[in-house]
């Protein structure tokens, strides 16, 4: 079978745009494992920010906010970043980021939002619209929206070759399955490049980084009330979960060839470390630990658009592909169909054009 658009990758970038795009083309979703989202998205950390990421994913993030409080994927958590007085040139700089946006900031002394926050963090930045995102429900329904508007997903199907002739691309997995179809779309994250390399595309600089969470039970328990705490100089951040547990990050980057990353000691050690410098509280026990795979252009704004004939980036979102996800590919389905984008997106800052 023949068809209009061929997305690389069934995470939560090629599942929205498939959704988006609905029942306006014939698409295919090739997804290199069994189970779609396996890398990235089934290992969030699953909040909503819209200081995540920095001023240039903001919009996207505040674009996507209304779409995910309507479909009821955002639960109320809020945030506060911390830091101690020689933080204080980064709580400027974060207020001074987002001054003029509509991100709502305010300058608080954290210590009585964090029960057990060592006195010398005494900065703290509020953000009240955090929120807990429900990953797993927000996937699975574009995959299933995805489906419904009848797009075909071929699971274990590791993209081996993909050949442009004649207006159309052939498209062969390491398993012996061939595709074709009209458009190529790269939404392979961590793979990206790879993706583009065996389609015949100059690669532009995606680069993997693994990224660190454990999941600790302390004493006292988390409280449920407590916010999404964030070290304003990058250094952890951690936030409360079900059960008084408590997921806990060192904010790490380690750039990795695209793999199955697992955690690595160190690194947990290090988690541990910086959370017991910033709390008085007592890791009881790591009860889980896991890695995830993060994509990075160079300029760490996500891609979207086409950079060869037949070819479309969708790619680069980092750590905020999901909470970017409804307007992210809002933008891809416009580009892809010759559509308006949504408004208040400057689509331009985020074309392949500007890496080349």
């Amino acid at each position: 079978m023949t068809f209009d658009i061929a997305i690389v990758g069934a995470g939560i970038a090629g599942a929205s745009l498939a959704a988006a795009i609905g029942d306006r083309a014939r698409i295919v979703l090739i997804e290199g494992e069994e189970r779609p989202g396996y890398h990235a998205t089934g290992r969030s950390a699953a909040f909503w920010s819209e200081t995540y990421g920095g001023p240039g994913v903001q919009p996207l993030t505040t674009a996507s906010g209304a779409a995910l409080r309507a479909g009821g994927y955002l639960d109320p958590l809020g945030a506060v970043h911390i830091g101690r007085q020689e933080d204080a040139g980064a709580i400027a700089a974060l207020l001074d980021e987002f001054a003029g946006t509509p991100v709502a900031l305010s300058e608080v002394d954290p210590r009585p939002l964090v029960p057990g926050l060592r006195r010398n963090w005494a900065l703290g930045v509020s953000e009240p619209t955090c929120a807990y995102i429900d990953v797993g429900k927000l996937h699975g329904d574009y995959l299933a929206a995805a489906q419904r508007s009848g797009a075909v997903v071929e699971s274990s199907a590791r993209l081996a070759r993909a050949v442009r002739r004649a207006g159309a691309w052939r498209i062969d997995t390491d398993d012996g399955r061939s595709f074709a179809a009209t458009m190529l779309v790269d939404a392979a994250g961590a793979w990206a490049d790879e993706v583009a390399e065996r389609s015949g595309v100059a690669p532009i600089g995606i680069t993997a980084y693994r990224r660190t969470m454990v999941q600790l039970e302390t004493d006292p328990p988390a409280p449920s009330a407590m916010p999404f705490v964030i070290d304003v100089s990058g250094g952890f951040y951690f936030k409360p979960e079900a059960g008084g547990r408590l997921w806990l990050s060192p904010h790490d980057e380690h750039a990795v060839t695209p793999h199955d990353v697992a955690a690595e000691e160190w690194d947990v050690a290090v988690a541990i470390d910086r959370f017991e410098r910033a709390v008085d509280w007592r890791v009881v026990r790591v009860e889980r630990r896991w890695a995830g795979l993060r994509s990075f252009a160079p300029d760490r704004l996500p891609v979207f658009g086409m950079a060869e004939p037949g070819f479309f980036w969708f790619a680069g979102q980092g750590g905020f592909g999901i909470q970017t996800a409804p307007a992210a590919a809002a933008v891809g389905a416009a580009l892809l169909l010759g559509h308006l984008p949504p408004a208040g997106v400057d689509v331009e800052r985020y074309l392949p054009a500007r890496l080349r």
